[in-house]
């Protein structure tokens, strides 16, 4: 693998995804079948780099897909606990407590999304004028 833009061999695709999966780096090397210091010879090219961090991209997005997927129901069984009058007063603090917590945590992050959105536009204007 010499410079930016090449293709990975099948090796380096398998380092990758060991990467993403194996605990250790050693780890990753050894599931592969390659040395350490080949896996970090291949972690210094440009291209390695650019297709590592776009699968730990693709990822973590999938991970988010999920955790999304899944607040619905989280947020229902919060409701469900701080309602059910039978169980544990501190049940229902508790879980109370979580969904006032995630309302103001929503409520701050669209306030920051709407600071920046204005604060880009803002920018585009100032260097439309230059």
């Amino acid at each position: 693998m010499g410079g930016h833009g090449e293709k990975l061999t099948r090796n380096q695709s398998k380092a990758i995804a060991a990467l993403l999966v194996c605990p250790t780096f050693s780890d990753a090397a050894q599931q592969t079948g390659i040395g350490e210091t080949t896996l970090w010879r291949w972690m210094k090219n440009e291209s390695f780099q650019k297709e590592y961090r776009e699968a730990k991209r693709r990822l973590v997005d999938s991970a988010i897909s999920r955790l999304s997927q899944a607040a619905s129901g989280a947020v229902d069984t919060l409701v469900e606990i701080m309602r059910d009058k039978g169980g544990p007063a501190s049940s229902r603090v508790s879980a109370a407590k979580a969904v006032l917590e995630a309302a103001v945590k929503a409520i701050e992050l669209e306030s920051i999304e709407q600071r920046l959105t204005a604060l880009e536009k803002q920018l585009e204007l100032t260097k439309g004028k230059m």
